[in-house]
């Protein structure tokens, strides 16, 4: 497994072994790749988080691109390889692409370096969001009430400019209720669906145990499943994945006020909310676990 925090290895290591798969974590970031080298066998499944800079892994990304060019160069078997890192890292890449497969996106201005961020922002209705190109984990993410807050927010001494210099704007998607539901898909197929409370969480709403912010012992997860969703999105994203041969993945939308379903976020690195996986009819990393099983036997018998 590619990867670059150990912090999110133990529930898919717990997987693998429960589904008696053979696994090594491989932390990028720091290290010699000798090109002349032939990878070992396998089947690798590449989880590079496009927030690996926010936790000290600047290099993680372009070491990981190296990584992958290099396995598939030599014909290795890799779960969302080289184009789905790509799809990871950055959020034009996805709005575009999503938007070209004919699933709804919110209205977005890419703008790259800081010059003409105010004057991009006075082209948008407000409330508008502000957010990094290659983010995760909702971090850079923040609502402007108008384009003076928004440059008291540039000005601010604390003001962390995205990592690949390109800032998002973007309409502000005003939900029937506040929460975001996310689709997770493995090996073409809908595992479920759950949901997110934004008015707890707000725009950080990562899954995992190792992202939880401290509420208390009494405070209820931010997370639910949703039970019986049902909606010709689930087709598209299922296309979608195919078409760009994203095995794993969580696709995640808002329901708005106008009637609108609106995806904003493919996340290939997706990872599983222990409260959502304890009501789930299935397991979001067993099927993952399953899929990688089933690749390392047709593997072993090519």
């Amino acid at each position: 497994m590619i990867h670059e925090n150990p912090d999110w290895y133990p529930p898919f290591a717990a997987a693998f072994e429960a589904e008696g798969v053979d696994h090594e974590p491989w932390l990028l970031g720091t290290g010699v790749l000798d090109l002349d080298a032939e990878p070992p066998r396998g089947v690798f499944w590449s989880r590079m988080s496009a927030s690996a800079h926010t936790r000290g892994h600047g290099l993680a990304k372009d070491h990981t691109r190296s990584v992958l060019s290099w396995l598939e160069a030599h014909g290795r078997r890799v779960v969302n390889g080289r184009r789905v890192l790509e799809l990871e890292m950055s959020k034009v890449d996805q709005l575009t692409a999503l938007r070209a497969a004919g699933i709804e996106v919110p209205r977005t201005l890419a703008v790259v370096g800081p010059d003409a961020l105010l004057q991009a922002a006075a082209t948008l209705p407000t409330p508008f969001i502000a957010k990094h190109n290659q983010g995760g984990k909702g971090l850079g993410v923040a609502l402007f009430d108008s384009v003076d807050a928004f440059a008291g927010h540039l000005a601010d001494p604390d003001h962390q400019p995205p990592v690949d210099g390109i800032t998002l704007l973007q309409e502000y998607l005003r939900a029937t209720e506040p929460r975001i539901t996310r689709v997770e898909v493995v090996d073409g197929e809908v595992v479920y669906a759950l949901t997110a409370d934004t008015a707890r969480g707000g725009f950080e709403l990562c899954p995992a145990d190792a992202c939880a912010v401290d509420g208390g012992p009494a405070a209820p997860s931010l997370f639910a499943l949703r039970e019986g969703f049902d909606h010709p999105v689930l087709k598209q994203y299922l296309d979608f994945a195919r078409r760009h041969r994203i095995e794993v993945a969580g696709f995640e939308f808002v329901e708005t006020t106008d009637g609108r379903l609106v995806t904003y976020d493919v996340n290939t690195n997706t990872n599983y909310n222990p409260e959502v996986e304890a009501a789930a009819p299935r397991s979001g990393p067993r099927q993952i676990a399953r899929l990688l099983k089933r690749l390392i036997a047709e593997e072993e018998n090519s």
